[in-house]
């Protein structure tokens, strides 16, 4: 796995390295000594698989309250997203800015999304599938998550006539001006 720092203070880009043959190809996408040795705690406790029909759905900004915060490892499986991830956490060198990048099925490439990260994604194709492999459970009574299209954040989405947004992502709360 190569991992590539982002401009987000802890946030990463692994993309995978395939070793092939004439049978295919085997492709490392979660090793804990190697995430260790960069100083990247993950430990999985739990994996989801979010599957969207249509292109244009967007999901987020999602995150888990304290004591609940979790990290994300985040992987498209089939089709392609925009990935934005948020860094939220106060005295963070880069608080709330945000990173946006296209993870695909072709690409094979995972974004670390740390504690303390809201992230969301828009699909860019139809018949969309992606990986989540978490640090912590979920917890219903800790979800939180900031509007989609924030002022503060003013986030640059691909543009599309139509966006696909469940109303729960519709009411999130704005971050304070």
């Amino acid at each position: 796995m190569i991992f590539s720092p982002t401009r987000l203070e802890d946030a990463f880009l692994i993309d995978v390295e395939r070793q092939g043959d004439e049978r295919g190809f085997l492709a490392r996408t979660f090793c804990e000594r190697e995430f260790a040795e960069r100083g990247l705690p993950m430990r999985i406790v739990q994996s989801s698989t979010i599957y969207s029909p249509r292109r244009h759905t967007l999901r987020g900004l999602h995150f888990q309250e304290a004591p609940h915060r979790e990290i994300k490892l985040v992987r498209c499986t089939r089709g392609a997203i925009f990935l934005v991830m948020v860094d939220l956490r106060p005295g963070s060198q880069t608080q709330n800015e945000w990173l946006g990048v296209v993870l695909s099925s072709e690409s094979e490439r995972i974004a670390y999304v740390p504690e303390g990260f809201a992230q969301g994604y828009q699909t860019l194709e139809d018949d969309t599938e992606v990986l989540y492999q978490m640090s912590h459970h979920y917890v219903p009574e800790a979800a939180r998550g900031v509007r989609w299209d924030d002022p503060v954040l003013s986030i640059d989405w691909p543009p599309t006539g139509e966006r696909i947004i469940s109303e729960r992502d519709r009411g999130w709360p704005g971050l304070p001006a």
